[in-house]
């Protein structure tokens, strides 16, 4: 549970860490000693005792002593709240027996359960089931693929390797896309038919295995769509078929098919009954439950059924229905045939239709079904599962230790505790009051060992629990496990988010929002169309699209007077009138968008109305914030301080698909791209201020930025860097060497664009706005337009070419030539496939057509990718150094570099994301999540590094579970690295130099840029 870095930070705390040696854990004995850690066979002198499964009986007698005159604390996934009756003896250890003094009991242990670990929302805090989700989506896969080949059939998940195989889970990822690379091209068999995965539940379990599909080239279908499907001979097998499948796609009131009422439901589970097997199990391939079950609630698929359900299928195809990969694992529970757990050497088994286990032998005959229930799943992506665990018990376990250390606790030491308190079962000798009803299960017990019903691993936790809670899941019986409730009783009020605006970037935020339960969400748009299909995954009580009018002042208001929080992804000019009016109806905001005069501005209201008006959480501003924070306070607790700090960011074609005009395509909308292209910029270098105009942005670019190696790339100064020395608590920019925020694009990007510049093409002005038509040659009339103006009525439109050698000169001119070609803008080219001309009578801006013409001729086709690059470098000296001002780190004696890298790819498929949409879509969601959870205090006018380690380390923690991770590393300064380096030779700006105009003699028509090489750099 706890890990050789967390070790070593409590060590350097005071704290004796004691460890029980072992050979199995992914960290050897020595690493933890090397952290800090002593080992200690039987922990005996230790007043807080954590581990991860149930503790051993035998031990669990030798630590139930106080230590010295005080109660041990014991944390562990105890499996007791829910009246298991195998741990009842176990539980026992925690409660006093009748004649017992009060003295002894009040120093009986403690006993804290990891399950019970919930914020004030309900949510699970700690623990494992993403990874269980995404491990036994792979099990299931891999077991899927042996069981075809008992009917004869090779199929492309032969080639992918168990989890356990892969060293972390960026490996299984790989493995994943190299298997859906094989689908994509080859298809999946024709005799088996389409391969359909239904996934069950909705929560940590269930997100996990979705996540993971979403390497494979997934289609998202939803029940009605089954049977049309697999029928289908025309069903691309080039897909895989995935159903989300929603409780009310299957559960009906008893006597009523359709009926499903999801308040009803909750309060009278007994009364409904599942259709699973008739209207999903007949149609797949692969089930992954993921729902947990509790006793008075419907089973998925009880063993009744078993035999209904298997002729259903075969009558469908005889690869129907053949595996069911269980995580949840709840033995004979919501799959009631499901009889016992596998472990990881034995992964599987076979049962007949009478729900008996059959030799494998037997796997060639129709009446079977494949049954894949590893019970610890986690633990076969044991490093990362590791660190996610432990970073999530952290603030939990410190709470701890300041209570024996009886140190004042902070305001999160207060949260954390009362999360603590929360998870408690027993103290003081006597069960906690929401816990009293165990007591008659212990009477029964008595005192002898019951039979452990598992393997012999025992029951291990997967943080199943956690699928138990949201929307899509199985309520809890009050006889068994008693739902969240309010104080009066009732179940918790759902909270409504808006979201304004249906964009490039919009999928995921939705698909984030509505992963848990307890959220409904209205998207509200001006493309009706977009926001339906956004909605359209997803229940419609949970989730509903409105059209939205912008300049409908009151439409906006009464939308934000009946939500809970407001996201907006509205262009970033009408965020400040969308904040006013959430100021009036005291609501938080949240945008991805820079903080702008306007919206900075409204701080002192917003504080007024207790409102937070939440900035700059998308990717850049966004994840660079939450990271370059969470660094620089990780540089700091080591001693340390930062002197220089390089950023870079950029959202680029992956180098496979980069082989178009600018080296750039969109998988968001170009007008901020090309806008930015105009921005002044300021930043400090070498111990010097330096400063260029947004008219000379384009051409004082840095022409080779080795920041990822095969990958050539340029990079443009990004904005005012100097306000960020503040932002992220770097310090006065006096005292800083180096402070640089820049932005990425592939070589030739900066010298074409201002081409673009000079010729008029990046103009907003209404005097330099053109009209363009089919009768004057439309969009090939867009260049020979901005230059008749640029020149004057002198000049006409005959020689487009000679006219654009006249304003930028022939070199420039000739060099440009192809890629305006290929993007239809000269009367020269191939019109090809061109958006739609304005249908306005009136003039418009050039930089609005170039963003037209750009969004369609550049946009991502199906098959493509995107990629996106942030890349912080960081140099840090001694915090003893006195340094007041600027000092080349290289002179100090203990000065390291950090650096912190992060490459993200698109998904090319229909229900895939663009790496941007993820990337800003995502961190918005989760922060959004947190604002409405009430983790964030702080109210006004802010970014991510002003809330605090629980917004911007949360969003870093959610983004690390869905596979978008920083990669660090640390090194001893010797020189200032490649970066810092080019950067400090004041090369941008130069004209005497051959990048500055194209003098290198690139051209700029079909090449690779994402993978050639720079000779003139070099």
């Amino acid at each position: 549970p706890v890990t050789p870095d967390a070790v070593h930070e409590l060590v350097r705390e005071g704290v004796q860490v004691l460890i029980q040696p072992c050979e199995r854990r992914v960290w050897s004995n020595d690493e933890f000693v090397k952290a800090g850690a002593e080992i200690h066979p039987t922990l005996e002198p230790a007043n807080i005792v954590v581990g991860i499964k149930e503790t051993p009986l035998s031990e669990l007698d030798r630590l139930k002593s106080p230590v010295n005159g005080r109660e041990r604390t014991h944390v562990m996934f105890s499996h007791t709240a829910k009246g298991q009756p195998y741990n009842m003896p176990l539980l026992s250890r925690f409660v006093a027996g009748e004649g017992q003094s009060a003295h002894t009991s009040n120093l009986l242990p403690r006993l804290v359960d990891y399950e019970l670990l919930t914020g004030a929302d309900g949510k699970r805090v700690v623990g494992f089931g993403w990874f269980a989700g995404a491990a036994g989506l792979v099990e299931g896969l891999t077991a899927s693929a042996l069981d075809f080949l008992s009917l004869g059939v090779s199929s492309p998940f032969l080639y992918l390797p168990r989890p356990y195989s892969h060293p972390s889970l960026d490996d299984m990822r790989r493995s994943l896309r190299s298997v859906g690379d094989i689908i994509s091209s080859k298809g999946m068999p024709k005799s088996t038919g389409p391969f359909v995965i239904a996934v069950t539940g909705n929560g940590n379990v269930a997100t996990g295995a979705l996540d993971l599909l979403k390497e494979l080239p997934t289609c998202f279908v939803k029940a009605h769509d089954l049977p049309a499907l697999v029928s289908d001979p025309a069903t691309d097998l080039r897909k895989v078929y995935v159903i989300h499948v929603p409780s009310s796609a299957y559960l009906s009131r008893k006597g009523s098919e359709n009926e499903f009422q999801r308040e009803d439901y909750y309060a009278n589970p007994e009364s409904y009954e599942s259709h699973f097997h008739e209207k999903i199990a007949p149609y797949t391939t692969v089930l992954i439950n993921g729902a947990g079950w509790a006793l008075g609630c419907p089973r998925i698929l009880p063993s009744s059924v078993l035999p209904e359900t298997i002729k259903l299928a075969r009558n469908v195809g005889r690869s129907r229905f053949r595996t069911i990969a269980d995580i949840s694992c709840d033995i004979n529970g919501g799959v009631e045939f499901v009889g016992r757990p596998c472990t990881i050497d034995d992964p599987f088994f076979y049962c007949d239709s009478t729900g008996k286990e059959i030799p494998a032998s037997r796997s060639v005959q129709d009446d079977v079904v494949q049954i894949m229930s590893v019970d610890i799943l986690p633990s076969e992506l044991p490093l990362d599962a590791s660190k996610h665990f432990s970073k999530a018990l952290n603030p939990y376990l410190r709470s701890l230790v300041k209570m024996y250390e009886g140190a004042s606790p902070t305001v999160e030491d207060r949260v954390a505790m009362d999360t603590v308190d929360r998870a408690t079962i027993a103290r003081g000798g006597e069960l906690r009051p929401k816990h009293k009803w165990l007591e008659e299960l212990l009477a029964k017990s008595g005192s002898a060992p019951a039979m452990v019903p598992t393997s012999e691993t025992d029951r291990t936790d997967l943080d199943v629990g956690s699928d138990l809670g949201g929307l899509d899941a199985t309520p809890k019986s009050k006889s068994y496990y008693a739902p969240p409730s309010t104080s009066s009783g009732a179940l918790p009020k759902k909270r409504r988010a808006l979201l304004l605006g249906s964009g490039m970037v919009a999928k995921p935020a939705v698909d984030e929002l509505l992963s848990r339960g307890g959220v409904e969400l209205v998207i509200a748009s001006n493309n009706l169309k977009e926001a339906q299909e956004l909605a359209h995954y997803h229940e419609t009580q949970a989730c509903k699209a409105v059209r939205l009018d912008a300049s409908d002042k009151n439409m906006i208001s009464q939308l934000i007077s009946s939500a809970d929080i407001v996201i907006s992804l509205l262009p970033a000019p009408l965020h400040p009138p969308v904040a006013e009016l959430c100021i009036e109806h005291k609501k938080h905001l949240v945008t991805a968008s820079y903080i702008s005069p306007a919206m900075q501005s409204l701080d002192t209201s917003a504080r007024s109305s207790d409102v937070l008006l939440l900035n700059e959480i998308g990717l850049d501003p966004g994840i660079d914030h939450c990271s370059a924070v969470d660094l620089r306070d990780r540089i700091e607790r080591d001693g340390h301080k930062v002197v220089s700090f390089v950023s870079w960011c950029g959202g680029l074609p992956a180098p496979e698909d980069s082989d178009v005009p600018l080296g750039m395509k969109f998988s968001w909308s170009p007008r901020g791209l090309l806008s930015a292209a105009l921005n002044d910029a300021q930043f400090k270098f070498n111990g010097k201020h330096q400063s260029i105009s947004g008219q000379s942005l384009l051409s004082s670019y840095f022409p080779s930025v080795p920041l990822v190696r095969g990958l050539a790339l340029e990079g443009l100064a990004n904005r005012d860097s100097l306000p960020y020395a503040q932002t992220y608590g770097l310090g006065s920019v006096d005292s800083m060497w180096d402070v640089f925020r820049g932005t990425l694009r592939y070589q030739g990007f900066s010298r074409v664009l201002d081409v673009f510049r000079e010729i008029g093409l990046l103009s907003t002005s209404p005097k330099d706005a053109v009209m363009l038509n089919s009768t004057h040659g439309g969009w090939q009339s867009l260049v020979a337009s901005s230059l008749a103006r640029k020149l004057g009525s002198t000049h006409t439109t005959g020689d487009v070419r000679g006219m654009l050698r006249a304003v930028v000169g022939k070199e420039r001119a000739e060099e440009t030539w192809d890629v305006l070609e290929e993007l239809s803008m000269v009367p020269s080219s191939f019109a090809g496939d061109l958006p739609p001309l304005p249908s306005t009578t009136s003039p418009v801006a050039p930089l609005d057509l170039l963003t037209t013409l750009l969004a369609h001729k550049l946009r991502y086709k199906p098959d493509e990718r995107d990629m996106v690059i942030l890349s912080h470098e960081i140099i840090s000296v001694p915090k003893s150094s006195k340094t007041s001002r600027a000092v080349d780190p290289l002179t100090i004696h203990g000065a390291k570099k950090h650096t912190s890298t992060l490459v993200t790819y698109g998904t090319p498929s229909i229900l895939g994301a663009s790496a941007m949409a993820r990337t800003v879509g995502l961190p918005l969601a989760i922060a959004a999540l947190k604002v409405l959870d009430g983790k964030v205090a702080v109210r006004g006018v802010k970014g991510p590094g002003d809330c605090g380690r629980p917004l911007w380390g949360g969003v870093l923690e959610g983004l690390e579970e869905r596979g978008i991770a920083m990669k660090e590393a640390v090194r001893p300064l010797s020189t200032r690295g490649d970066v810092v380096n080019l950067l400090d030779q004041d090369l941008f700006g130069r004209t005497d130099l051959p990048f500055t105009r194209g003098a290198d003699g690139f051209t700029f028509g079909p090449m690779d840029r994402g993978l050639r090489s720079d000779p003139s750099w070099k």
